[in-house]
């Protein structure tokens, strides 16, 4: 990695865009934040090259900024899900959810077909959803995609971004699992009945959760930058995905607070409609390609990695 190399970076507001953000400044990086709202992203990220305007279309004044760039990460995206109090899967809103990935990703993708300097590489956020959901069976890179509404999006999403393929740019797709966050995300909605001693599993209790503590996720993320061997389909998901009665229980222990008082699925259909999927189903998702290319996890059980967040 040479110092000062441009890096355009969208969703750097974000609950892993402000860590990547300082990690790649660390590392000597000039970081171009593109973002809807340039000004607030300068407040709360002070210390980029530039803070760029930036929304989801096929072209904008924006795209100049690619040009000469070593690096695009693209993690924006409208909120799949934002807990109880979060938008719901109404039609309008999942059509939001998927133009902002497809549109956005298009637009990156456009701006790079044009640049006459193109960028090394792109890495494009995407998610396991992808993979749909599979009961208990182990999904890797090579598993086909799902059919779901979010597997749908992925597909989308990462057909956009294949294009860049086709003109020499190196492409990884980092399909992100569980991010454990304690202030945004599932274990945010996870933490309050806990809180209130009242914490259990969601029934069926069987669904496979594919978590990864925030500092696994940069680091894959860095690898991917920083890494040529690092290409195509790249699982950002520890290697020990966890049933969803494992990670409540743990949950419990590291909270020192009960976790028998099951949630019934009935109960969250009724409260969240088809988005009540993200929660009462799973998939058992490992990183073959990280392990493969020698990637040390930091954290590769659940107990260690809810620990350090939580105590």
């Amino acid at each position: 990695m040479s110092r000062g190399q441009r890096i355009i970076l969208t969703g750097a507001t974000g609950s892993i865009g402000k860590k990547l953000f300082a990690a790649l400044r660390e590392r000597g990086y000039e970081v171009v934040i593109f973002s809807r709202r340039p000004e607030a992203a300068r407040t709360m990220l002070p210390g980029a090259a530039d803070y760029v305007a930036w929304s989801p279309a096929e072209q904008g004044p924006w795209a100049a900024a690619i040009d000469g760039a070593h690096a695009v990460i693209h993690m924006a995206g409208a909120p799949i899900s934002q807990g109880l109090l979060g938008p719901r899967w109404t039609a309008a809103y999942k059509a939001e959810i998927r133009a902002s990935r497809e549109i956005g990703t298009r637009g990156i993708v456009n701006a790079i077909t044009e640049a006459s300097q193109r960028p090394v590489v792109l890495i494009n956020a995407s998610a396991i959803g992808y993979y749909g959901y599979r009961d208990d069976t182990p999904l890797d890179e090579r598993s086909p995609a799902g059919s779901d509404f979010v597997a749908e999006v992925c597909v989308a999403w990462e057909r956009e971004a294949l294009r860049a393929e086709a003109l020499g740019v190196r492409l990884v797709r980092l399909r992100t699992g569980i991010l454990l966050d304690p202030d945004a995300g599932a274990l945010n909605q996870l933490l309050l009945p806990f809180r209130m001693r009242s914490g259990g599993p969601i029934m069926p209790g069987n669904q496979y959760y594919s978590w990864i503590h925030p500092d696994d996720e940069l680091g894959l993320t860095l690898m991917a930058l920083e890494d040529e061997r690092v290409h195509g389909a790249f699982n950002a998901t520890a290697p020990t995905p966890v049933t969803n009665r494992e990670f409540t229980t743990t949950l419990g222990v590291v909270l020192n607070s009960p976790s028998w008082l099951a949630v019934p699925e009935f109960s969250l259909r009724l409260a969240l409609g088809e988005m009540a999927d993200l929660v009462t189903k799973g998939q058992r998702v490992l990183p073959h390609r990280a392990l493969e290319l020698g990637y040390q996890f930091r954290f590769t059980e659940l107990r260690p990695a809810l620990e350090d967040l939580l105590r």
